[in-house]
């Protein structure tokens, strides 16, 4: 019987010594490299994410200050019988108050977390922290803002129905405190809404 047998021929090339001295050999991969697409747009998300916690800031601290330094005294009253309204008289004030100084503690605190998604756009953890705790601030600040404007607006127009009267036409001033304080916080919460979803649909697209 006959096999049939494949025949190979081998090239030798011969090396030098001055070529072969020194040198490892070379190794040809036929593996293209495959580079990953560029995603800037998650280092934007991040940017404009500390920007809109820098303008949440200024408008939680605003409505608290403002809240919080609301005082009008009538003036035609005596030393010992006078007409005063500040702020602590209504507990809704009151937790407006304390609601909004967390919210701005919380914004300032939650800063090194957004410049850490800024240098690591890439990063999961920190993103998705943000998110969930952005999402109990905003309900609060949103809870806090919308029990207060309840009473901004019986201040203003009262309540036949159970007697309250409207008290702005004699604190006129007091009433365009909160009123500004009600406004900005819900301009707070309002940013804090747009934060959450700019967060989230960078989760999304991770």
């Amino acid at each position: 019987m006959e096999t049939d047998r494949s025949e190979e021929t081998a090239i030798n090339i011969p090396e030098t010594k001055a070529n072969a001295k020194g040198k490892a050999p070379v190794v040809v991969s036929s593996k293209a490299v495959v580079e990953q697409p560029t995603r800037g747009w998650k280092k934007g998300i991040a940017i404009f994410d500390f920007l809109l916690r820098l303008c949440a800031i200024g408008a939680a601290i605003g409505a608290t200050a403002t809240m919080g330094t609301t005082d009008e005294t009538l003036p035609f009253f005596t030393q010992f019988f006078q007409f005063q309204a500040q702020y602590n008289d209504i507990p809704a004030f009151e937790f407006f108050v304390i609601a909004n100084a967390i919210v701005a503690g919380y914004l300032l605190l939650s800063l090194p977390f957004s410049i850490i998604c800024i240098i690591r756009p890439y990063a999961t953890t920190p993103r998705l922290l943000l998110v969930i705790f952005d999402t109990v601030m905003t309900g609060l600040t949103i809870a806090s803002a919308s029990a207060s404007a309840s009473i901004v607006y019986l201040a203003h127009n009262g309540n036949p129905n159970t007697n309250w009267l409207a008290i702005c036409q004699q604190f006129g001033d007091f009433c365009q405190s909160v009123s500004g304080a009600v406004v900005g916080s819900f301009i707070a919460g309002a940013i804090q809404m747009i934060i959450i979803v700019l967060s989230a649909f960078a989760l999304k697209r991770s």
